[in-house]
C-alpha cells in the first residue's frame, strides 16, 4: 500500500484531504502540523483511513504527549524513532498495547548505508524494543546501497519490515520494498511537498503500481435476512397459536423451503413484500398425521424438523429433500434420536452411511419422542440438537439434554432466543475450565447443559429477523482486500455464530468502522493485512471466505474446523484446497488445521503473482461461489465458474449486488 505523508497542514485541510477518498494510507507528522492535542483528538478518530502517527523528538520536545493523545484517539500505527530514550519507548509501547496501536520503531541514515550486518543488528534491536513493524531508511549513493537495503528483507518475516532509500539514487527502492513484502511504501502529496530526499509524489507512485488494476468502492450494500433466524423463526410462527408477523423477511431456496415445510403443517401463510403473517397450528403432541415432509436442499430444516415431527405426527413420516442434501450424512442421527424413543428408517434409495451412527434421507421418523436425560455428542454439528430444543417442550415431561463437545454453539442459541421469542422458556448452563470462565470464549466450551419444561406451548409473536452476517462476510473481506464496501442491515449484538468475520478482520489488521448505534452501517476498507489465527468449528460457513482473505495477508495463516466442512454442500474443505491451489496459493491441511501461505496485494501486483484466473468448479456450493466471485477481484484473468446461480440457496441477489462492487 501507498503511505502519502503530510506535513505543514491544519486540521481542516487535513480532514478535507482524508474525506477524499484518494489516499490508501497516511502519515501525519504531528512535528510539522500545526495541531493542538484537541485536533489531534479529532484528526485521528474520526478518519477511516489507516493514519500513521509520526512525531520527531528531535523537532518536537513534546511528541510523547502528542503520540499518546494520536494512540488513544485511534492511530492505526505510530512511528517511533530508534534514538528515543528507553523511558519514552516503554510508554509509547504500553500505550500501543492498551488501545491496540501497531508500533513502528524506525532508523533514518542521513548520510549513506551501513553495512548489512549493521542494518540487521539495527532491526533485531527494534524487534526487541517491541517494534510489530520495522522501519530502516538509509541514503543511497549508489545501486550497491539499494541491494543492501533489498538484502535486509530475506530477514523479516513479510510485512513486518519497511525498507528503502533516500536519495535520487534510491528512488526505484521505494516501489521495489513492494516487491520485496513491505507492508507499505512511502510518497508525498506532490513533489513540492516531499518530506525526504528522492520520495515519488502518490500519484506516480500509484501510477507506477498499480497501473490498470481497478479498486472497488460500494456504499449501502443491504444484506439479507439471516436464514438462520428466518427458518427458525418461520418454523415456531407455524407451531404457535395464533397469528404472527415476521418484518425484514427476504427469500432464498432455504428460506422458501422452511416456508413450504410451515404450509405442509398446515399454517397459513401470507407474504407482503418483506412481511411475513403466518397463521399458526397451536401445536400439541400428537397434533398431525402427516405422510411426508420436503426438506428443499436445506439441511438445518431437515435436522430441525426430524424431532418436531416426532412429536406432532401421529404417524410415521417420511423426510426428503433434493440434490446436494440426498449426498450429506446427518451425522449421529440415530443415537442422538434413540436416545428419545425416536427410531429413524432409511428408505431404499438413500446412501449407505459409512458408520452405522448416521444416516441419509431419505428416511422415515418414527415417535413418539419421549421426555427424558440423555447426554449426546455435539460433534456432528448443532442442527438435530436445535430440532429437540424446539420439540422437548410440547412433551408432556421435563427433560434434561447434556451435550458434549459442542460444535455451533451460537446457533444453538439463537435457537434458544428466538424460541423465547415464541414463548418457549429454556434453562442452559456452559461448561468449560478456568479459561473458558475467564473469557467467556465459545471455543473452550466443553458441555452445555439445557434443561427444558414439558407442557409449553408456542404463541404467536411479531418481530423484525436479523440482516445476515453469513451473506455480508464476502462483501466485508472484499473491502477489506480491494478497496472500500459498507454494508447495511446487520446488528453488531448479534448472536450469530459468522459474526466473528469481524473478529477475523480486526485480528488480520482490516479498517473498520460503524457509526448510529450496533445497526448502523458497517465500513470497511484497505489497510496492511497480516496472517491470523482463528477457530471456525463454531462458524463452518465462514471457511471459504476465510480463506482467500488468508490469501492476501502475508504470511502463514491458521485455521481450525477444517472437519466441519467435510458434509456440507461438498466435501468443502478439499474443495477450498483445489481452489487455493489452483489460484497459485499454497495450502495444507494438518487434521483439523488449514495453513494458508498468504501475500499482500500490493507485492502481487508487484511481482505478477495475481490469483490465477481460468475455469473453477463451484460444487453447487453457495458459499464456495460467493469465496470464488470476491478471489475474482484479485485474479490475473477472469473466474469462470461453472454455476453461480446456486447462491440463490442463500442468498439469490448477492451476483446483482457484487456486480455493483
Amino acid at each position: 500500500m501507498i503511505v502519502t505523508s503530510v506535513q505543514d497542514k491544519e486540521l481542516a485541510p487535513l480532514l478535507e484531504l482524508l474525506e477524499g477518498g484518494e489516499l490508501e494510507m497516511a502519515e501525519i507528522r504531528l512535528d510539522r502540523c500545526p495541531l493542538d492535542q484537541e485536533q489531534i483528538e479529532d484528526l485521528f478518530s474520526g478518519s477511516d483511513v489507516p493514519l500513521i502517527a509520526t512525531c520527531r523528538l528531535s523537532e518536537e520536545p513534546d511528541a510523547p504527549q502528542l503520540l499518546e493523545t494520536a494512540i488513544r484517539a485511534g492511530a492505526k500505527y505510530v512511528d517511533l524513532e530508534m534514538e528515543a530514550p528507553a523511558a519514552v519507548g516503554r510508554r509509547i509501547r504500553e500505550a500501543c498495547r492498551e488501545y491496540g496501536t501497531v508500533l513502528i520503531r524506525s532508523y533514518h541514515h542521513q548520510e549513506g548505508t551501513p553495512p548489512l550486518a549493521v542494518l540487521r543488528s539495527l532491526m533485531e534491536r527494534a524487534r526487541g524494543f517491541g517494534a510489530e513493524v520495522v522501519k530502516i531508511v538509509t541514503t543511497a549513493t549508489s545501486e550497491a546501497d539499494n541491494e543492501i537495503i533489498g538484502q535486509l528483507y530475506q530477514y523479516a518475516q513479510p510485512g513486518t519490515l519497511v525498507a528503502f532509500c533516500m536519495g535520487e539514487a534510491g528512488r526505484a527502492s521505494r516501489l521495489k520494498a513492494l516487491e520485496k513484502g513491505a507492508p507499505f511504501t512511502y510518497a508525498c502529496l506532490s513533489e513540492e511537498q516531499a518530506t525526504a530526499p528522492g520520495q515519488w509524489s502518490t500519484e506516480a507512485m500509484r501510477e507506477a503500481l498499480y497501473g490498470p488494476f481497478r479498486f472497488i468502492r460500494a456504499q449501502a450494500l443491504p444484506m439479507p435476512c439471516s436464514k438462520s433466524f428466518a427458518q427458525r423463526a418461520i418454523v415456531a410462527a407455524a407451531l404457535a397459536e395464533g397469528v404472527s408477523h415476521l418484518n425484514g423477511y427476504s427469500p432464498c431456496g432455504d428460506n422458501e423451503s422452511a416456508l413450504a415445510a410451515a404450509r405442509a403443517l398446515g399454517a397459513h401463510i401470507e407474504q407482503d413484500g418483506s412481511l411475513l403473517t403466518i397463521r399458526g397450528i397451536g401445536a400439541g403432541e400428537g397434533c398431525l398425521k402427516l405422510e411426508e415432509l420436503q426438506a428443499g436442499e436445506s439441511g438445518f430444516l431437515a435436522r430441525l424438523m426430524i424431532p418436531l415431527l416426532a412429536v406432532l405426527s401421529q404417524e410415521p413420516v417420511r423426510v426428503t429433500g433434493e440434490k446436494t442434501l440426498l449426498g450429506r450424512p446427518l451425522a449421529d442421527a440415530h443415537d442422538i434420536m434413540a436416545a428419545f424413543g425416536v427410531r429413524l428408517y432409511p428408505e431404499e434409495g438413500a446412501l449407505s452411511p459409512s458408520r452405522k451412527t448416521d444416516c441419509y434421507l431419505p428416511l422415515k421418523v418414527a415417535g413418539p419422542l419421549l421426555p427424558g436425560r440423555a447426554d449426546i455428542s455435539g460433534s456432528g454439528g448443532s442442527q438435530l440438537i436445535s430440532g429437540l430444543l424446539a420439540a422437548l417442550p410440547l412433551t408432556a415431561g421435563k427433560s434434561t439434554l447434556y451435550v458434549h463437545e459442542p460444535k455451533s454453539i451460537p446457533y444453538l442459541f439463537i435457537t434458544v432466543d428466538v424460541l423465547k421469542k415464541f414463548g418457549i422458556r429454556t434453562g442452559s448452563e456452559m461448561e468449560g475450565d478456568q479459561d473458558f470462565l475467564e473469557t467467556q470464549d465459545w471455543s473452550l466450551c466443553t458441555g452445555v447443559n439445557f434443561r427444558i419444561k414439558g407442557g409449553q406451548r408456542y404463541q404467536a409473536v411479531d418481530f423484525t429477523l436479523e440482516g445476515d452476517w453469513s451473506g455480508a462476510a464476502p462483501f466485508l473481506v472484499a473491502g477489506a482486500i480491494f478497496g472500500d464496501v459498507e454494508v447495511t442491515g446487520l446488528d453488531t449484538s448479534s448472536l450469530q455464530a459468522d459474526i466473528s468475520i469481524m473478529d477475523i478482520l480486526v485480528q488480520a489488521g482490516a479498517s473498520m468502522s460503524q457509526l448510529d448505534g450496533p445497526d448502523g452501517p458497517i465500513h470497511v476498507r484497505r489497510a496492511p493485512l497480516s496472517p491470523f489465527h482463528t477457530d471456525l468449528n463454531n462458524c463452518p460457513d465462514l471457511f471459504p471466505i476465510v480463506a482467500v482473505l488468508a490469501a492476501f495477508c502475508p504470511g502463514e495463516s491458521r485455521i481450525l474446523g477444517v472437519e466441519r466442512l467435510r458434509h456440507k454442500e461438498t466435501d468443502r474443505a478439499a474443495a477450498i484446497e483445489k481452489m487455493l491451489l489452483q489460484m497459485g496459493v499454497p495450502v495444507q491441511i494438518d487434521e483439523d488445521e488449514m495453513r494458508i501461505s498468504g501475500m499482500a496485494l500490493s507485492q502481487r501486483i508487484c511481482t505478477g503473482r495475481l490469483l490465477k484466473g481460468g475455469a473453477y468448479p463451484s460444487y453447487g456450493d453457495h458459499r464456495l461461489v460467493m469465496a470464488l466471485r470476491v478471489a475474482s477481484l484479485g485474479a490475473d484473468t477472469p473466474l469462470d465458474i461453472d454455476n453461480t446461480d446456486c447462491v440463490g440457496k442463500s442468498f439469490p441477489a448477492f451476483n446483482e449486488l457484487f456486480s455493483q462492487l
